[in-house]
């Protein structure tokens, strides 16, 4: 007769830690729920209906913001105050940020136990742009401003900021295109350093012939500077001044393109 086959021993050890970590966990998760039904139900966690109203509250602030609008700003988070902290879409109201004027980024953060801490990073003007709608009177111009990227900025209210005006940029060209134009603008001011203070207007409606227009002696003069040597062709042109305005008389437009000559246009 064939022996019995013996049992496997059971492995004790194994069984208790396989308990012990599903007893744990088990607890955690009772745990992780009684917390969150604590907090969603617990008023220490409300927006305070009002932290919105007053700039220096400390239960909803808002740093780094100094031209964009405080009232748009506050609609994004409108549905937020009087409501449980932990509801509010971070996300989702974070890139609305980006959708107001004068945002570039920004981050929202929950700070224990009810309170919203929003920073905005700001864009940064580089010209006034001079809008004027295809087809329509100068009247109806708009003067805002740009930045690098070419986005274009509605001014504020209070701006500590000076430029040229530039001009051949419009709202119809694709951020992209404004963008290149910009590109061009700063390379033209880099160039011509402290003599960029003299300019007054910069058309950048032809990127292979950029024109300046500036004031000398009283006389609004307008420069066409062509796409390079720039700052070699304004100062050689301010060199030559005299001389240049005996021979061409009442001319307030110049071709500095060639470099070995100038040209008066009527």
């Amino acid at each position: 007769m064939a022996k019995e086959a013996r049992r496997a021993p059971i492995n004790w050890r194994l069984w208790l830690r396989v308990g012990f970590w599903t007893l744990l966990l088990a607890s955690t998760l009772m745990a992780a729920r009684a917390v969150s039904r604590f907090a969603q139900s617990d008023p220490h966690f409300i927006l305070d209906r009002d932290a919105g109203v007053s700039a220096s509250s400390k239960d909803f602030t808002i740093l780094g913001m100094q031209r964009a609008s405080r009232a748009r700003v506050l609609r994004v988070f409108e549905k937020d105050f009087g409501a449980n902290i932990f509801d509010i879409p971070i996300d989702e109201r974070r890139r609305k940020l980006l959708a107001v004027d004068w945002v570039e980024r920004a981050s929202v953060s929950r700070i224990w136990p009810n309170r919203l801490v929003v920073r905005i990073w700001e864009r940064q003007p580089v010209a006034f742009v001079n809008l004027t709608p295809k087809g329509t009177g100068r009247q109806t111009a708009r003067l805002a401003l740009i930045d690098a990227y070419g986005v274009i900025l509605d001014r504020p209210e209070k701006l500590d900021f000076s430029s040229p005006i530039l001009s051949g940029v419009s709202e119809t060209q694709s951020e992209r295109e404004r963008q290149q134009r910009v590109r061009h603008y700063s390379r033209l001011m880099e160039e011509l350093g402290p003599l960029a203070k003299q300019i007054s207007e910069v058309d950048v409606g032809q990127l292979d012939n950029l024109t300046v227009g500036m004031e000398i002696e009283g006389r609004a003069i307008e420069l066409m500077l062509g796409n390079r040597n720039f700052k070699a062709r304004l100062e050689d042109f301010l060199n030559h001044y005299a001389e240049i305005q005996k021979k061409s008389g009442a001319a307030a437009s110049f071709d500095l393109r060639l470099d070995d000559r100038i040209t008066s246009r009527e």
